[in-house]
């Protein structure tokens, strides 16, 4: 390719509301250029970068009997709406057509692979089988972010495994990790891979392939002595703490304009880990209307947050919301000095009263200061399950650093992250929703094991770019780079130009990519270029080299330069490419 002929130009300077080095870069670099939020042009050299990592993902999933396949974008209703995903999913892209007919736009495929695996698969003959699909996808995203990491277009590479039971499952599956580690790795892209939530995808287990990153919108856990390594949604922790020897008595007490955790704490002269924290919420079965909800109150030890996906999941799933202060009243609580002391307490999920799910930290202490649902008052000497009532018991509070492993005992990180890949044991999820059997060897119909397993493309390759820049522009590791080569003539000189198409030339007979700087530029502006698009090698042409029968070679990521001979160039970089 020459630069002169190269579609789009770089730019001196980044778009203003450009945050991270990936989106700045790629888009200086002229390689992505905005549409709209959250939807991207990829140039021409934007679009090699993209075509070698799918050439990895490919070569990766095929080594372990992936098959290939090229699956719609547009999926009729009735396709998620028997999996129950239709109103639950919140970014799914809804449109409607002629004779009221509704489709969404495809955030993934789970829905026709499903479909294909119930009209496709008969007997325990025609599996395990795993298919994957790369192609577009669309997210109705509330907050597009990031350039290339959090977008409303997308390209995914999503591969499906459907299996004839739960241990073929588990079986395959750390086939697909470790070609997920093969494929980070090809991409110069360190991971840990850490236990997650499932979400909205459903399922038994999940697995986040997460880079560390101080602009990261997750978050996980990992410990400094041991392997164990969560995201914050589904983290685990010892609760630190004894219950006491004796029980106080539980006593009402005055704590005026005490409405913080912090201020009854220091008002009572206690640890924050002995008071007792309450937050409200209204929840909502998923699907259904707000006004079929039900009122929980929320309870953790004062020194540990509620995590809302773990309190969510300890409750089945659905839709929270904050409870409005109309809503805490109404139970009989006082907002800011509220407990479950005095209120009518369900026992159980079925029976009338308040709902209250609570911490296992509760158990881990005693002696609590809890609200005594009177407004400038708080009990004193409170304990579970003596005092404090509840319906739950579960782990609902968010793992943070300084906490202790659940593994090994030593101490936890909390860390900001990217995520760069998922896989996901569904289990039966999907085919028990639509029927998706297969038959025995006796005959007998069983339903399909599936595993769904993503990758995004464009946010990969943005990941990319956040491991390997520098203050003069990106360093793209051999594998994805939009060419092995940037060549650059310095110099007026016949003998310059003739030699830079020589050169032109025989690399690409020599089976290298170039990037051929052809034009009539001045010696920083294609420096300056080269550095800021990143390819590995650059090979200089200039009038003093050639008097030394040389060229000057440089690697992106080394400071130095070499003079290499002009009949040793293409067997030097072959060798440094191959």
């Amino acid at each position: 390719m020459r630069f002169s002929q190269l579609f789009g130009k770089t730019l001196r300077d980044a778009p203003a509301d450009a945050e991270m080095a990936s989106h700045q870069l790629l888009i200086r670099g002229n390689f992505i250029r905005p549409t709209g939020a959250g939807i991207y042009t990829f140039m021409p050299l934007g679009f090699r970068v993209l075509q070698n990592i799918r050439r990895i993902l490919v070569e990766e999933m095929d080594a372990i009997g992936g098959q290939e396949m090229w699956m719609p974008n547009l999926h009729p209703a009735a396709l998620w709406q028997v999996t129950g995903r239709w109103q639950t999913v919140d970014v799914l892209m809804k449109l409607e057509g002629k004779g009221n007919r509704e489709y969404a736009l495809s955030p993934t495929h789970e829905e026709i692979v499903v479909d294909l695996a119930l009209r496709e698969v008969e007997s325990y003959r025609d599996l395990p089988r795993m298919v994957y699909h790369i192609g577009k996808k669309f997210r109705d995203e509330p907050r597009a972010r990031g350039g290339l990491i959090r977008l409303r277009e997308f390209v995914m590479k999503d591969a499906y495994t459907l299996d004839t039971s739960e241990e073929a499952l588990d079986a395959y599956y750390p086939q697909m990790v470790q070609a997920y580690f093969n494929i980070f790795e090809r991409c110069g892209v360190p991971v840990t891979a850490v236990n997650a939530d499932v979400g909205a995808m459903g399922g038994k287990a999940s697995q986040e392939f997460v880079v560390a990153h101080e602009q990261g919108e997750d978050s996980f856990i990992r410990c400094q002595s041991c392997n164990y390594a969560a995201n914050v949604e589904t983290a685990e922790f010892v609760r630190e703490g004894e219950l006491p020897a004796t029980l106080d008595e539980l006593t009402k007490v005055a704590t005026p304009d005490c409405k913080t955790i912090a201020d009854v704490a220091a008002y009572i002269g206690v640890p924050t880990s002995q008071t007792v924290k309450a937050v409200f919420y209204w929840w909502t079965a998923a699907g259904d209307e707000e006004g079929n909800g039900r009122f929980i109150f929320g309870l953790v030890r004062g020194d540990l947050e509620i995590n809302e996906t773990k309190f969510l999941n300890a409750l089945g799933g659905g839709i929270l919301r904050p409870a409005t202060e109309e809503e805490i009243v109404a139970v009989g609580a006082s907002p800011g000095y509220a407990s479950t002391i005095g209120l009518n307490v369900a026992p159980d999920w079925n029976s009338p009263g308040v709902y209250a799910l609570a911490d296992i930290s509760l158990q881990a202490g005693g002696n609590f200061v809890v609200g005594a649902n009177d407004e400038g008052y708080h009990f004193t000497g409170a304990n579970y399950p003596r005092d404090i009532a509840i319906s739950q018991l579960a782990d609902i509070a968010q793992a943070d650093s300084g906490h202790q492993c659940p593994q090994c005992g030593e101490r936890i990180v909390a860390q900001r992250a990217i995520e760069a890949g998922h896989c996901f044991k569904l289990g039966t999820r999907y085919s028990e929703a639509v029927g998706a059997t297969y038959l025995d060897e006796n005959g007998r119909p069983q339903p399909i094991y599936m595993g769904s397993y993503g990758i995004g493309l464009d946010r990969l390759m943005a990941v990319i770019v956040e491991c390997h820049y520098d203050d003069y522009g990106i360093i793209w590791p051999d594998e994805v780079a939009p060419f092995n080569v940037h060549l650059l003539t310095l110099g007026k000189g016949d003998d310059v130009k003739e030699m830079g198409e020589s050169l032109y030339a025989q690399l690409r007979q020599g089976g290298l990519s170039v990037l051929y700087d052809d034009r009539e530029a001045s010696a920083g502006v294609k420096f300056n270029d080269a550095d800021l698009i990143g390819i590995p090698w650059r090979v200089t042409v200039s009038g003093r080299n050639l008097k030394a029968n040389g060229v000057e070679v440089k690697k992106r990521s080394q400071p130095e330069a070499q003079l290499v001979q002009l009949d040793q160039l293409i067997g030097f970089l072959n060798g440094k490419t191959g």
